[in-house]
C-alpha cells in the first residue's frame, strides 16, 4: 500500500517538540519545531575523529555521538540549509570549524518509530577555534580519538556502560573511504578495516 492509499495522519498527542501521529494502523513520533536533523564525521588534520558525549535521558545513560543537531529550528530561520546546520552544531558542540563539508547520506534514525531522516555531512578540513560543550542547555564532552584506535575505544566506552549511537558508524564508514582508497576498502565481519589484496 504506498503512502497516498492510506487514511490521513491522526494526531494522537504532542508536547511542544514533538507529536506523535496515526498512520495505517501504526504509530509514530515527528519533530514540530524543525525541518531536518545534521550530524557531522570530523577528522583532525592530525588523523583524530572527533566526537562527543552526553547524557541522554531516554536510554539514562551517557553516549557517544557524531556532533549533531537540527536544522531549522532557531526562531526565524526555518528555512536554514542543512549544510548551514552542520558547520554551527559542529562548531558549537566541539569548538572546530569545518573549512569544508561533504553531504554523504540521508539515514532513517529509527524507521519503525519516528519518520525523521538524519543528513550526514564528512568534515576533513578542520580547525580549533572555540571551546566546544554545547550551549546552555547541554553539557558535551569532546573526545578526539586517533583514527587507528577508535574501534578499540568505543569498545571501552561500551565496556563501562555508555552507548555508542549507530551514526557513529556510518561516519567511521565515510572517514575510512576518503582515508583510503575507495576500490580496495573493505570492512572486515569484526569491525575492523583492512584492504582487499
Amino acid at each position: 500500500m504506498t503512502h497516498a492509499n492510506l487514511p490521513a495522519d491522526e494526531v494522537i498527542a504532542q508536547t511542544p517538540h514533538l507529536r506523535l501521529v496515526a498512520r495505517g494502523g501504526w504509530s509514530y513520533v515527528e519533530r514540530r519545531t524543525a525541518s531536518g536533523v545534521v550530524c557531522v564525521a570530523a577528522r583532525t588534520k592530525d588523523d583524530r575523529i572527533v566526537l562527543v558525549e552526553q547524557y541522554r535521558p531516554p536510554v539514562a545513560c551517557r553516549v557517544i555521538e557524531l556532533p549533531a543537531g537540527l536544522c531549522g529550528d532557531i526562531a526565524d530561520e526555518a528555512d536554514e540549509l542543512l549544510e548551514t546546520a552542520a558547520r554551527r552544531e559542529l562548531l558549537e558542540e566541539t569548538g572546530y570549524r569545518a573549512n569544508r563539508l561533504r553531504n554523504v547520506a540521508t539515514v532513517a534514525s529509527s524507521a519503525g518509530m519516528t519518520n525523521e531522516v538524519a543528513t550526514l555531512f564528512v568534515a576533513d578540513d578542520i580547525e580549533k577555534i572555540a571551546a566546544g560543550g554545547g550551549d546552555e542547555s547541554e553539557n558535551i564532552t569532546v573526545h578526539e580519538i586517533p583514527f587507528d584506535e577508535v574501534h578499540e575505544w568505543l569498545r571501552r566506552a561500551q565496556e563501562s556502560g555508555k552507548l555508542v549511537d549507530a551514526r557513529v558508524y556510518g561516519g567511521l564508514y565515510f572517514l575510512l573511504r576518503q582515508r583510503e582508497p575507495q576500490d580496495t576498502v573493505r570492512l572486515n565481519p569484526n569491525g575492523k578495516h583492512g584492504s582487499t589484496p
